[in-house]
């Protein structure tokens, strides 16, 4: 019995998080909250790719993480047209499509690894963000992290795109 509701919570968690629809496949849908609002100086700010599979899943499942702590995180979509650079420490669409950039609750912008650390944390998961920080451990995420950005568009679908608001291609 037991098995059997622990099989089924995992599959409604999995299909929320992931987006995988009934029968297992991903699908692509849009984070919870797509409007861009105005950034609060008391949050943390993530600044993501909208337009990137890998990027929104992970985002989906920190927002699931944070459910409950809405004021803690603000997650900005750099996609949307009114993307305005200015208003995150002038962090503009190009910057923010070649490594992730997240901004603490002092204004400091963190970059690559150490914002995935300050993200980490924002939702609970700071273990994680300590364990990646860590003498030995943050070489290797440098590393796995330099050839993550660096192929993301490709490995997304999007390889020509280096400018501008960056669709992926059919």
């Amino acid at each position: 019995m037991f098995a059997n509701v622990r099989t089924r919570l995992t599959s409604s968690l999995s299909r929320f998080v992931f987006g995988l629809n009934a029968n297992g496949a991903s699908r692509l849908a849009p984070v919870v909250c797509r409007r861009q609002h105005q950034p609060s100086r008391s949050n943390v700010r993530v600044l993501y790719d909208g337009l990137c599979p890998i990027c929104v899943r992970e985002i989906r499942a920190l927002q699931f993480l944070q459910r409950n702590k809405p004021e803690k995180v603000d997650f900005v979509d750099i996609s949307l047209p009114d993307y305005d650079g200015s208003k995150y420490m002038g962090v503009d669409y190009d910057m923010a499509m070649e490594e992730m950039h997240v901004i603490d609750k002092k204004d400091q912008v963190h970059r690559g690894v150490p914002a995935f650390a300050v993200m980490y944390s924002a939702v609970g998961l700071g273990f994680l963000g300590r364990i990646m920080t860590w003498p030995l451990v943050r070489p290797m995420m440098d590393k796995a992290y330099a050839v993550f950005a660096r192929n993301r568009l490709k490995w997304t679908g999007r390889q020509d795109c280096t400018t501008g608001r960056c669709e992926k291609r059919p």
